[in-house]
Order: structure tokens, then sequence, then C-alpha cells
């Protein structure tokens, strides 16, 4: 009797899926086939996306081998390509490679402007060290208030990159001549153990300045006299004339 009973389930299943294929059938095979297209448009798209970068790559390395040997121009022309054309990620370092030819060359103010395109960008690595480049670069003229405002997101205890954003707030309080803050924040850096050694290196040194009086005005040294004018008292003999 089982084996009856199960002959007919089997049948009355067979019935509901011949049933519901042929009312969806259609729209089945359409959803398999969709399926199967954007699989396959996926693994073309990341191998596009990895060609793209791949040369990306080699355009990146190309530029910066051209800058260092000399080649300035071609360099410029092949990192502008990638800024306008270059996938996301080589985009900014493209652009970061280009603020710091602009940079050597004393041109600060485009400097500038294109680091502030890649703090813009909000890359999670290159957008901190841009922000970091505009300090320095800005140090030596920007008010220490608006240095604070501008590395604020780096000063966090939890940030990576606190240390060197301290050392340009202590460098900004030496150049604005307030030197009890300066030499504050150079013995704490000193003294932070998270910062890399070479940082800590140069902050001890700041100390050592500071605390030798580095910091004040000796005087300059005096110009050296100027030789005295020929007169008839001590110019030097001359020969005699010939006589006829």
């Amino acid at each position: 009797m089982s084996d009856i009973f199960r002959e007919v389930e089997e049948d009355v299943r067979r019935e509901r899926l011949e049933k519901i294929w042929k009312q969806y059938g259609d729209f089945i095979i359409a959803a398999v086939a969709i399926v199967v297209i954007a699989a396959a448009g996926m693994q073309v798209w990341k191998y596009y996306q990895a060609g793209q970068r791949a040369r990306a790559s080699e355009a990146l390395l190309s530029a910066q081998t051209m800058m260092d040997s000399g080649q300035t121009d071609k360099a410029n022309e092949a990192l502008a390509k990638l800024i306008d054309n270059g996938p996301s990620g080589y985009r900014e370092l493209a652009k970061m490679e280009r603020a710091g030819a602009l940079l050597a060359a004393g041109k600060r103010n485009d400097a500038i402007a294109l680091y502030k395109d890649v703090v813009a960008d909000k890359d999670p690595l290159l957008s901190d060290v841009a922000r970091l480049r505009i300090a320095w670069a800005s140090a030596d003229f920007m008010p220490r208030k608006d240095l604070q405002t501008l590395l604020a997101p780096l000063t966090d205890p939890n940030s990576a990159w606190r240390a060197m954003a301290e050392e340009v707030l202590a460098y900004a309080s030496y150049r604005a001549g307030d030197t009890a803050a300066a030499l504050r924040g150079f013995k704490t850096l000193s003294a932070y153990q998270d910062a890399p050694a070479t940082l800590r290196g140069r902050a001890g040194a700041m100390v050592q300045f500071l605390e030798a009086g580095g910091e004040q005005n000796y005087g300059t040294v005096p110009e050296p006299e100027a030789p005295k004018a020929a007169t008839p008292d001590n110019a030097a003999p001359q020969p005699n004339a010939t006589q006829p």
C-alpha cells in the first residue's frame, strides 16, 4: 500500500511542477539567463578593472622614473593623463607625485591646491598624507591656530599620524616665537614611544637646541673692516723713472 501512495504522491507533485513550469517557465529561464549574464559581466568588469590598474601602475612608475631622470615635461604630461583618466587610487597618487614636483620647483600655491584636491577625495590613507604635506608647506607662514584646525583630524589620540601632526604644531610654535610651547611640544614628542625613532631624534635635538638658548638672538658678527685706500703716506714706493 505504501508504494501505491508514494506513486500517487509523485504523480501529484509532477503535475504541479508541470503546471508551474507551463505558467512560469519563460520567467524562470529569463531569470537564470540574467544571473548567468550578470556573473559573466562581473568577471569581464573585474578583468577590465585589473587591466586598467595594471596600466595605471606602469604609467605612474614611468612618470616617477622620468621625473627622477630630469625629464620633467614628459613626467608632468604622463601624470596629467593619470589625474584626468586614471582609476581611483592612481589619480590620487598622480596628484601627490605632481604636487611634490611643484613644491620642489618652488610653486608652493599650485602644490597646495593639488594636495587639497587629494584631501577632498577622502582617500583613507592619502588624504591624511596630503593634509600633513599641506601643513609642512604652510608652516612658515600660516598662523598656528589655522594649522591646528587643518591638522585636527590627525591629532586625535587614536590617529596613526598624531606624532607627525604634533611635530608640525611644535615647529609652528617655535616659528611664532612661543619658545615655551615649542619646548613642551618637542619634549613630549621626544618621549613619545609610538612615534618613529627619527621623529623622536629630531624632537630631542630641538629640545637640546632650545634649552641651550638657541632661540636667543646673539647679534651678528661684525663686518670686517674695508681695506684702507692708498694715500701718499702709505702708498707703495714707486720705482725711479729712467733718466734720459
